[in-house]
């Protein structure tokens, strides 16, 4: 255990002092600091560690905070020092101009639903961004979470999981029951700690209570009956379906997501407090946070996936756990560990009907890959489902249903009707991702730029992106990589299958080179399910047809 109560005058790691405790949870205590070097103020985590940690430890925490930091500006405290002292791992940030919501709840009891829901779906955006990237928290408690006047939540202890052998190193009775039994554990043990942290703002207790040994609150979490939430209210569906012993049966992001918009929208006065608009704002709305670009030396390292808004998947949430049929108009969609990955019923498709499941719960998605032209995607029944004649056009010359968007980066490209810019990713002036789509459509359109790309398009795929795909669950390429031209320019196909949050989703991928080192990529992701749909192959297609670079 570590030291509630450590003396002024006692320095961790000869440098920094202990001024006084800002929160304390089980094995673990997070105090008010000062590096005695430079005077700066910080906040230090001390935790107790098992006999099993290595000295490597250290390095996991600062690099996977490195990594989260650069993922979630501003929502994830960063280590600017992690050090090992007398049986302690101790974590050193900068000052959090916020209070751990642990504390909160010492304060005040319960939160409001709309506070508890908003809370949730900020922390919700931390996990979407971080589970994208193939990264577990595995140590969420309210502890970790600390809530700020002004601006979104901000979270710690990222780095921790993995980091010994034993299930959980902190506050236990928020472990899901994999960590429990001891399991292997991916993104499904976070939204169970998520469930737990919801359960615990609106009741004022933990759904499981800590029985002074981890040991024994850990079987108390893996055998216990859920206490019946007796406040929760609107909340209590979302609660519930988040803290299912079996991780496969939990709801997924999306159907939390917009389980959490609806508490909102039906309290839009209390939705919309002070400090919290911003964030807010963008729940009303399909976000996709993309992975690395085109090229894989330009946008931040991890999954190069490209991101489908599977807004039909999350069956409108709160409409689907209460029996109705009707969809959602808010939806994101991340890849999910293998074992964690929800049940899999009929998946929705686009059109609203249910895709075929193969024998091992996935979708199935056609097995034949004709020859990609130089303006058309390869697919197994584009030329059975496309219409023979030519759609009818829209002033301006695009099809009927479409539009022009003009993005001010530098490129045009025609839209469904009702489609726009969700999400943009930079990296200075070298590498831009903008995403495309529309609370309801199961699709979305990611056009990547690079100054940084290698001057064989093939390669690019093969050496930069697709070594990033393969650890993602269910990827597997269809067919080879294709060199071809588009407009006049150098250019490469690739298409493949991944799976996200149960839903078995294909992705069309054209880079082209612009020359002098630049080059463009067009990513069209959709449910496999759907693929061969007459009106996903005519978006596709306009798609292609219509994006031009600005200087053509």
């Amino acid at each position: 255990m570590v030291k509630a109560h450590v003396s002024a005058h006692e320095l961790v790691a000869g440098r920094y002092r202990l001024l006084d405790v800002v929160h304390q949870e089980t094995n673990r205590v997070c105090w008010y600091g000062e590096d005695v070097e430079t005077s700066r103020p910080c906040l230090l985590t001390g935790i107790g560690l098992p006999p099993d940690v290595g000295e490597e430890t250290t390095g996991r925490i600062l690099r996977m905070s490195e990594t989260m930091a650069r993922l979630c500006p501003g929502q994830v405290a960063p280590v600017i020092g992690a050090l090992m002292e007398s049986g302690t791992l101790w974590t050193v940030t900068d000052c959090v101009d916020g209070t751990p919501l642990g504390e909160v709840l010492a304060q005040q009891g319960t939160l409001s639903h709309v506070k508890a829901a908003r809370i949730g779906l900020e922390l919700l955006d931390v996990l979407n961004s971080a589970h994208g990237q193939g990264i577990t928290h595995g140590e969420l408690s309210p502890g970790q979470v600390f809530v700020r006047d002004r601006g979104p939540i901000v979270v710690t202890g990222f780095g921790l999981a993995g980091a010994t052998l034993a299930p959980r190193l902190t506050a236990p009775s928020f472990a899901s029951p994999e960590q429990a039994r001891d399991q292997r554990i991916g993104p499904a043990a976070d939204l169970w700690a998520l469930g737990a942290i919801l359960y615990t703002m609106v009741e004022g207790r933990p759904p499981f209570r800590d029985r002074g040994r981890p040991e024994a609150t850990l079987k108390g979490v893996d055998r216990l009956p859920l206490r019946t939430p007796v406040r929760a209210g609107s909340l209590n569906q979302v609660v519930q379906g988040l803290l299912r012993k079996e991780s496969r049966e939990r709801l997924t992001r999306p159907v939390v997501r917009a389980a959490l918009t609806r508490v909102l929208t039906e309290d839009p006065d209390g939705a919309f407090e002070e400090g919290s608009e911003p964030l807010l704002r963008r729940a009303y709305t399909a976000v996709v946070h993309a992975g690395p670009g085109w090229s894989g030396r330009t946008m931040v390292a991890g999954t190069a996936l490209a991101v489908v808004t599977v807004a039909v998947a999350v069956l409108a949430a709160t409409d689907l756990l209460s029996g109705s049929g009707t969809s959602s108009s808010d939806a994101q969609a991340r890849p999910s560990s293998s074992i964690d990955a929800p049940a899999t019923p009929p998946v929705p498709s686009a059109s609203g009907g249910a895709s075929a499941q193969s024998p091992d719960g996935q979708a199935t998605e056609p097995s034949v890959k004709p020859t990609p032209t130089a303006s058309k995607p390869p697919s197994a029944s584009s030329a059975s489902s496309a219409p023979e004649s030519a759609p009818p056009s829209s002033p301006g010359g695009l099809p009927s249903g479409f539009h022009r968007y003009d993005a001010a980066e530098g490129f045009s490209v025609a839209l469904p009707d009702g489609w726009k810019r969700l999400n943009t990713q930079r990296q200075g002036d070298l590498a831009y991702r903008v995403t495309f789509g529309a609370p309801g459509d199961a699709r979305t359109l990611a056009v990547t730029y690079s100054e940084r790309v290698g001057p064989d398009p093939v390669a690019v795929w093969r050496d930069d992106v697709e070594p990033g795909l393969r650890k993602e669950d269910g990827f597997r390429r269809i067919g080879d990589i294709e060199a071809t031209t588009y407009q006049g320019y150098k250019a490469a196909d690739m298409e493949w299958l991944s799976d996200y949050d149960g839903t078995r989703v294909r992705t069309f991928g054209r880079g082209f080179l612009l020359g002098g080192h630049r080059g463009f990529s067009l990513r069209w992701t959709a449910p496999a399910a759907d693929w061969d749909g007459a009106q996903n192959q005519r978006a596709l297609d306009t798609a292609l047809k219509t994006f031009r670079p600005a200087s053509d």
